[in-house]
This record gives structure tokens, sequence and C-alpha cells, in this order.
């Protein structure tokens, strides 16, 4: 893709998917614009082996931006950063297209490991703010990542993922269309086990005080007996 076409690729994608936006000439305003256009120039350079000057050209986008993104990272079309403020993209980590992601998302590596260190964040994916990815997995198609979570492991496609650390709350979800995307329509899965615990613990009251009266029944027929063999 050419350096015009990318810019033209940018704007359609901040002005699609960001309600904010008035004009096209505010999109060259966006962090995420600036970012990504230094990351295509930085990604060219790195993949021709010009390690210094690929990493000059990101560090200067993360002074401009805020965001970090390590020129050997793969990145595909569609990509959205919204705000975008502390958001860091490990250097093999592979993202696919049409993904989103929200101020304060790393995609980072445990610090154990060689090679492939960093997530693989599939297609139409969304990740929220402050959520972070620690490691080599793949986070499946069409999934979601609630604000905040810390993700450890393998992520199956059209999942919601809340909580930390981690777990997916919800599987085989219909396509989550980048429109449709939010941050707030999530599961709270500590309210959920709160909710369970309430409902076993008002089963189990339920339960000694059937045993209580059982039991109280039992005295009463005991004393009667013992009673009517004392008039005898």
């Amino acid at each position: 893709m050419g350096f015009i076409k990318n810019i033209r690729e940018e704007i359609k994608i901040i002005r699609e998917r960001d309600p904010a936006i008035h004009s096209t000439m505010e999109v060259f305003l966006y962090p995420s614009f600036k970012v990504m256009i230094h990351y295509r120039l930085a990604h060219k350079l790195y993949l021709r082996g010009h390690y210094f000057w690929a990493r000059y050209i990101s560090q200067r986008a993360v002074r401009k931006t805020g965001i970090e993104i390590h020129p050997g990272a793969r990145i595909g079309k569609g990509l959205f950063i919204d705000h975008g403020n502390g958001v860091i993209i490990g250097e093999t980590t592979i993202i696919g297209d049409n993904v989103t992601l929200y101020q304060g998302v790393t995609l980072g590596g445990t610090g154990k490991e060689h090679g492939k260190r960093h997530p693989t964040v599939g297609n139409n994916v969304m990740i929220s703010a402050g959520a972070k990815v620690l490691g080599s997995f793949t986070i499946g198609d069409n999934s979601k990542i609630g604000a905040g979570s810390v993700v450890l492991s393998e992520v199956p496609p059209n999942s919601t993922v809340v909580g930390v650390p981690g777990r997916v709350v919800r599987r085989n979800n219909m396509s989550l269309p980048q429109e449709s995307m939010n941050q707030t329509d999530l599961p709270d899965p500590v309210r959920e086990d709160i909710v369970n615990l309430q409902q076993a613990n008002s089963e189990l009251t339920n339960h000694l005080l059937e045993l209580e009266e059982q039991l109280r029944v039992l005295r009463r027929e005991v004393k009667s007996g013992e009673a009517n063999k004392t008039d005898r």
C-alpha cells in the first residue's frame, strides 16, 4: 500500500469509528492517525533491516502521541486506537484487521519468553481501556476484552473476557461489528459470583430451618411418648 493510500485508509477508519469527528481536517490531529503513519514507515524500514532508523521513527511517534508501537509488530488493516495515550504494542505482536484499542492497552510479553513473546490478536477484536494482554497466545476473532482486564491465556473466538486475571464469561457471541462495540455492556463475574453465593446461602439456610423444624417435631413426639409411659 502506497503512502497516499495509507493516509486515505487511516482517514476513513477514524471517520467511521469516532463519533466525535466533524471534519476530515481534524483527523490530522488524531494520535491514532499520526502513530499509524509513523508505524507504516518504520515497519518498512524494519523489514529491510534498518533497525536503528525504524526505532528512531517509532520513538518520535511515541513522543508525539504517547502511543508506543514497536516497528517489528505486524498490524493488519483498520486498526483504530481511540485516544491512545499509554498504548504499548510489543515487537512480536500480530494484529488482524478491524481491531479497536482504547487508551492504556498493553500488548506485551511476560518477560520469560524468547522469540514470539507477544499476543496475536484476531480480526474484529475490541480491547477496552487499561486492559493488559501479556504473553504469546491468541485472542480469537470477534472477541471483546473488558476494561482493566489482565489476560494471560488463550481466548477462543467470539468470546467476552473480563477480570483479573481475565476469564471468559461469554462464548459464541454473534459477530460483533465494530460500530456496535462498546466498553460497558459486559458481564460482571464478581457480581455473578456474589449472587450465586447468596442463592446457595439462602438454600442452605432454608434447609437448616427445615431440619430444625423436623428436630422439634421429633422431640415433641419423644416427650409425648415418655409422658404416655409415665401415665400408665
